[in-house]
């Protein structure tokens, strides 16, 4: 997988994003592995729900639009549940108080790049 840097406006927030972009990649999310330490993630993209049927620790998720904008933030999504977003074309999975953390808000905007 393709290993990430993503900003808000020119603030860089994460950089060990990793992009599951690939359908075993997306389907398979972060199940069996380990929970993102506070500089990691998942950017699972198309995608717009996520579901916890199988994990071992909550996550924050935050779905985003083509444009990157934050449609929905979920706080400490727990195993064995789901969240959604109808029109999100992006989920970034994250560790848990992330959101808090970077201070992310709804309609915010992200960037990613790709790290060598």
């Amino acid at each position: 997988m393709r290993r990430l840097a993503v900003y808000h406006e020119e603030r860089l927030l994460l950089d060990g994003v990793r992009l599951a972009e690939r359908p075993w990649q997306r389907m398979r999310g972060l199940l069996f592995r380990p929970c993102p330490d506070e500089r990691g993630g998942l950017l699972i993209q198309p995608c717009n729900s996520v579901h916890m049927f199988g994990m071992r620790y909550a996550l924050d998720v935050l779905f985003l639009d083509r444009e990157g904008r934050v449609l929905r933030a979920v706080t400490g999504l727990r195993p064995w549940r789901a969240a959604w977003a109808p029109r999100a074309h992006a989920a970034l999975e994250l560790a848990p108080g992330s959101i808090e953390r970077l201070g992310i808000e709804g309609g915010m905007r992200l960037t990613w790049r790709e790290v060598a």
